[in-house]
C-alpha cells in the first residue's frame, strides 16, 4: 500500500471487514469496494437485507446475522440507514466504521457520527478504501486529490 493516514492504515489492518450496502447490481460503489478489499486479501462480508447472495457470496441481512466477529465496517448505504447500522456496531462491539462519501453526502449521517462518538467507535468520514489500496486506479487517485483539497478524505 502507498503511504496512507494512520486511521486508514488501522482500518485496513482489519482482517474481517463487513460492507453495508453491497448490491445485487455489481456496478454500485459498495460492490466495487467489496471486490477491491477482497482482492487485497481481506475477508469481506456483504450486508444487504434484500439479498441472500451478492458477488457470488452469501449476503447477510444485518450485522447480527454474520456468524463470526467483524473487526471493521464500511457503510455505503443511504445516510438514513447509517444510524441503525452504527447501533448494531455498538451492540456487537465493532470498533471501526468508515462512512463512504465522495462529492455528495454519501453515507454520512450526523446521528450516526454522534452515536460513534458517544460509544468510542473510531470512524472515518469520507472517501473510500479504493483511494488507498494498491494499486489505486487513476480515477480514485484524482478523486482523492480533489477531495483532499476540501478536507473530505482522511489525511
Amino acid at each position: 500500500m502507498s503511504k496512507i493516514p494512520a486511521q486508514v492504515a488501522e482500518f485496513l489492518a482489519a482482517r474481517r471487514i463487513a460492507i453495508a450496502g453491497v448490491s445485487r447490481d455489481p456496478r454500485q460503489p459498495a460492490n466495487l469496494i467489496y471486490r477491491k478489499l477482497r482482492d487485497s486479501g481481506h475477508e469481506v462480508l456483504a450486508v444487504n437485507p434484500n439479498a441472500s447472495k451478492v458477488e457470488g457470496s452469501p449476503s447477510y441481512s444485518d450485522l447480527r446475522s454474520i456468524p463470526q466477529p467483524v473487526e471493521a465496517l464500511m457503510i455505503a448505504t443511504h445516510p438514513n440507514v447509517a444510524p441503525q447500522i452504527v447501533r448494531q456496531c455498538v451492540d456487537l462491539g465493532i470498533p471501526q466504521v468508515w462512512f463512504h462519501r465522495s462529492f455528495g453526502q454519501g453515507s454520512v449521517s450526523e446521528e450516526a457520527l454522534h452515536c460513534c462518538k458517544q460509544n468510542r467507535i473510531d470512524c472515518i468520514v469520507g472517501g473510500c478504501p479504493m483511494m488507498y489500496c494498491d494499486p489505486v486506479d487513476f480515477g480514485h487517485l484524482c478523486m482523492k486529490w480533489m477531495l483532499r483539497l476540501s478536507n473530505r478524505v482522511p489525511g
